[in-house]
């Protein structure tokens, strides 16, 4: 029997292999310099507390004062993260994660004065000072606050808000500290008889794998840590639940979902709507898991036979470099200039590339107003999804490039409603170069499948996920406590509704649910849904268009956040509050289901 295949400590990974974070800080002393200016800097708000109303040249220099403040925190705070993104076991970036959180909550302490302050100007006073030139850099900014004025509190309440920020996250820590570090799922014998580590990162491999008993039992033993932890599992997901609900009430927000939405100016109606329009089209999502059934020559389908190609295609290895090409040729119908400076990205050091131990699960993309648009990867050569995710992330980067380089710092942050479209929209070019290079009907069938996967995961999965929130913080605001039993039978509820009656459900599928990490940012996997479906009408819109079409859509990418996301989205010509889009997005699926059962 050959020797389990262990993950690499972070200090045996090529230099080469990972991101270069120098162009944040030089090293961990030049943090720690940072660090101590920016702790000193704090009572600098103190300045301006009690005089905002004076004029708009003191709220002015307020806002500039603020701006440096947070480009400096930001740099020092995505340092920290992405430091301790490469080993979350190691205390001192754990520490030093900490430490970060402690004196941001502390500067928002200090700084907590302000929205009411401005909130307390006399209307006629604050719109003489938002017609005035002085602060035309910052009247959007203004603007949205003054939107704010019934949710926002008394200087003293706001601080005490403010004082709970380094607690805020600690569901989402445990949670975090429990599946990334102390999970441990042993090995599992692939297809060739080897033992091979199953980890967060691997767990995806084994599903893909054409031998079915070795799904199942990677299956059944990732589910079963799960198990063993489900009570933990449980209260860390209804202990955020409940912190999401109380500041919802804090903020006099009717719910926790109409407070989610309240910052990005989106309708309800934009959230129910999208589970409206997948649950009217569900057939053909079951349609589709009868021709994988079929197609596997299966009496019946799990979860486990979800992931597995249909095809019999010769398994592709992609390494990293090549990938990088690939992602870089897919986009070339955005100019020269965008696909120049991704290519430098990918093939440099903007890419944290492989797994090692104790790295953090998945994949991100974390950039800044300073640095560059760092990449977390856990890239495995024989996964294609990898390809598609590692242009998903470029999509995200090439959206903070050209916000970060387009926009003052108070609006290059682009809010995630609008990311999801970036960064699905590369993956629909992708597909689309891939598919333009396929030489024969099982690539093709292979690659449609892929797009199929796509709008499965990303607008049914997350949309089922959407539901799945909306009903646990229901649940909550009635009263009711959000047992294991509660959480497991609610899930279970939407599992039979999504996946069909042909699919079966086993029993520790029911624990999925409780070991997604959006759920600890409340009201956030809808955007994936509403992201993919602007997405693939603007992608078309490119790809059948000319150069209107496409400056427009690099317009929309330089606008980052200076505008509201539905608004930028309808600049960029997606109307969201329409349900055409999401409709639309549901009928190319129909579409490639039908496609693909005459090629299999």
């Amino acid at each position: 029997m050959a020797k389990a295949k262990q993950l690499p400590l972070r200090k045996h990974v090529k230099a080469a292999d990972t991101w270069d974070l120098g162009k944040l800080f030089k090293n961990d002393r030049a943090w720690e310099k940072a660090y101590e200016t920016l702790e000193e800097s704090i009572v600098g708000y103190e300045r301006f507390r009690g005089r905002l109303g004076e004029s708009a040249k003191v709220l002015r220099d307020c806002y500039d004062f603020d701006v440096e403040f947070e480009k400096l925190g930001e740099q020092l705070g995505s340092y920290a993260f992405l430091k301790q993104s490469e080993d979350v076991a190691n205390g001192a970036y754990e520490g030093m994660v900490s430490r970060y959180t402690y004196l941001a909550t502390r500067a928002s302490e200090a700084a907590s004065y302000i929205a009411p302050e401005i909130q307390a100007i006399p209307r006629k006073k604050l719109d003489a000072f938002l017609r005035s030139p002085i602060l035309k850099d910052y009247r959007f900014s203004l603007e949205k606050l003054v939107r704010y004025r019934p949710h926002i509190l008394s200087q003293k309440e706001e601080r005490l808000l403010a004082m709970q920020g380094e607690i805020a996250g600690t569901a989402s820590k445990i949670f975090e500290q429990l599946t990334d570090a102390d999970f441990k799922f042993g090995t599992v014998e692939n297809e060739k008889g080897h033992e091979v580590e199953l980890s967060q990162g691997s767990f995806r491999i084994f599903l893909e794998s054409p031998k079915r008993s070795v799904r199942r039992a990677a299956f059944d033993r990732f589910y079963e840590v799960h198990e063993d932890h489900a009570n933990t599992l449980a209260a860390s997901l209804s202990s955020s639940v409940k912190q999401d609900i109380y500041y919802s009430r804090a903020r006099n927000h009717p719910s926790a979902l109409e407070g989610a939405l309240f910052g990005d100016r989106v309708p309800v109606s934009v959230y129910t709507s999208l589970i409206a329009a997948v649950r009217n089209n569900l057939d053909t999502m079951h349609h589709y898991l009868d021709v994988r059934r079929k197609a596997l020559k299966l009496r019946e389908v799990h979860a486990y036979d979800t992931y597995v190609g249909i095809v019999d295609a010769k398994k592709v290895r992609t390494p990293y470099d090549k990938a990088a090409d690939l992602v870089c040729e897919a986009v070339a119908p955005l100019g020269e200039e965008y696909q120049k400076t991704l290519h430098t990205g990918l093939r440099g050091r903007w890419v944290d590339r492989y797994e090692n131990k104790g790295k953090r699960s998945g994949a991100f993309s974390s950039g800044g107003f300073s640095g560059p648009p760092y990449i977390l990867m856990n890239y495995k050569e024989g996964l294609l999804d990898h390809v598609f995710t590692l242009a998903h992330e470029a999509g995200h980067s090439m959206h903070t490039h050209y916000s970060a380089r387009n926009q003052p710092f108070q609006y290059y942050h682009y809010t995630i409603f609008v990311a999801e479209v970036a960064s699905t929209f590369n993956e629909q070019l992708l597909n689309k170069h891939l598919m333009d290079r396929a030489r024969d009907k099982k690539q093709m069938a292979r690659l449609i499948n892929r797009e199929i996967e796509e709008i499965r995961g990303t607008i049914i999965r997350q949309t089922m996920f959407a539901e799945y929130e909306k009903i646990i913080h229901e649940i909550a605001e009635a009263g009711e406590p959000l047992t294991l039993d509660c959480l497991r039978e609610e899930y279970g509820k939407l599992l039979r509704a999504y996946w069909g009656p042909k699919f079966v459900i086993d029993p520790q599928l029911t624990l999925e649910g409780l070991r997604i990490p959006h759920f600890y940012r409340a009201f956030y996997v809808y955007k994936y849904a509403t992201g993919l479906s602007a997405a693939i009408a603007l992608s078309q819109a490119v790809l059948n268009g000319g150069k209107a079409e496409r400056d427009r859509y690099l317009n929309f990418l330089k606008g980052g956040g200076s505008n509201y996301p539905l608004d930028l989205l309808r600049n960029a010509g997606v109307d969201l509050e329409s349900p055409e889009p999401v409709n639309a997005a549901m009928k190319h699926f129909k579409d490639l289901v039908a496609e693909l059962e005459t090629l299999v």
